[in-house]
């Protein structure tokens, strides 16, 4: 059967799926996400491409931020060309590799089958699943027609498992091959928490220079310090490699992912904006002003605050000696930063990350300690450096 899901537009036009509710775009306030009572844990932000499955098992790896008592996947096909038929769906403990304990099955409209039209995002029904925060997840499914290369998010940062046939309920896959890559998995949810902070960039926040099976990127540092000061708020990654703020590319530009991938996340209170005009300056020829990269800043502030988010603008890293690097680019950088630190932004708060991971003797550059060696990205040090600068009094 086809399943309650809702459009992953990439605007405003998309359409919400409260209570078996659809509720279209111009009505969508961020309290009606919060009424749902779901936050999210864990998210991906989906991109065009990746390889094809047929008649295969998929299990997946997810690192949660906060706990809850009950459970829902998402499952997108937002670049798909034609309908995604998903079956026998499966969330369970991670234990080892690909060996799981606690094993439930997962329904949509209280069918083990469901069909996601192309451009469509299906939303499970509650699964009776205590997951618990800081814990890794297994969601499995079975692509029982096969699925053509359409929705996945390239960097994974994790192992994730294919095997043959429909094996979604077995507690083990030996002899599963490894993928580095998350396909159609969205977003996994949990009921109650305090809301959730939103991290949208590119390569940074997407944990570039992070270890596989690390956990170890921005928005995972900080999800562990607002764990630890009794925070229950859940952080959800949308970070693409290589995406901008102004112009699509390696994905939609962060101005055309908005709408999907923060204003309809489960839960979302807050969004911290961080790393992707680093590459409006470094990857389109010729680079954008400061002043283009600030109006373009300023529309996301704006929408936003119009859908009672909070919005909090990053600072640039530094990235003199990368192989995009250019004077004009710098200058572009200080002065975006400037705007940044300024008075008149309209951002709710500020997480310096310039400041936090560069040479004070070569403000260009990288601390060396935080630098991962390309000069563009910070090592896992540099990354506990960001989360570190996020002022956790802005989550009240």
């Amino acid at each position: 059967m086809t399943s309650p899901c809702r459009r992953a537009g990439l605007g405003a036009a998309f359409a919400l799926v409260l209570a078996g509710t659809v509720i279209s775009a111009p009505t969508v306030q961020a309290s009606d996400v919060r009424a749902a009572a779901w936050t999210g844990t864990w998210s991906v932000s989906p991109q065009a491409g990746g390889q094809s499955f047929g008649q295969q098992t998929l299990r997946q790896i997810v690192h949660t931020s906060i706990g809850g008592p009950a459970a829902r996947v998402e499952v997108s096909n937002a670049f798909g060309s034609a309908p995604l038929v998903i079956s026998d769906v499966h969330v369970a403990q991670r234990t080892s590799g690909s060996t799981v304990g606690n094993d439930h099955a997962v329904t949509f409209g209280g069918q083990s089958t469901t069909t996601i039209p192309a451009g469509g995002l299906a939303i499970s029904d509650a699964v009776g699943f205590t997951v618990p925060a800081m814990s890794d997840v297994a969601v499995s499914m079975y692509l029982p027609q096969g699925a053509g290369g359409s929705t996945f998010h390239q960097q994974g940062n994790a192992t994730n498992y294919v095997a043959a046939g429909d094996v979604s309920g077995n507690a083990s896959l030996p002899g599963a091959q490894n993928v580095g890559s998350y396909y159609f998995l969205s977003n996994l949810d949990v009921q109650g928490g305090q809301g959730a902070v939103v991290t949208l960039g590119a390569s940074i926040t997407d944990g570039v220079a992070s270890g596989t099976d690390d956990n170890r990127r921005w928005p995972n540092d900080l999800a562990v310090r607002l764990a630890n000061a009794g925070r229950a708020v859940g952080v959800l990654n949308q970070g693409i490699s290589g995406n901008r703020l102004l112009v699509d590319g390696a994905g939609p530009s962060a101005l055309n992912r908005f709408g999907r991938d923060v204003l309809a996340q489960p839960g979302a209170r807050w969004v911290i904006f961080s790393d992707d005009p680093i590459n409006d300056l470094g990857s389109t020829s010729p680079p954008p002003s400061a002043d283009q990269l600030v109006a373009g800043a300023k529309q996301l502030v704006s929408r936003a605050h119009a859908q009672g988010l909070k919005f909090l603008c990053s600072t640039l890293t530094p990235y003199e000696g990368a192989g995009y690097w250019t004077q004009q680019g710098e200058t572009a950088r200080e002065a975006f930063n400037a705007f940044v630190r300024g008075g008149g932004s309209g951002c709710d708060g500020v997480v310096d990350q310039d400041a936090a991971t560069h040479d004070p003797a070569h403000p260009t550059r990288y601390l060396p300690a935080y630098d991962a060696g390309d000069h563009l990205h910070p090592n896992e040090a540099g990354l506990q450096a960001i989360a570190n600068a996020v002022n956790l009094n802005l989550f009240g």
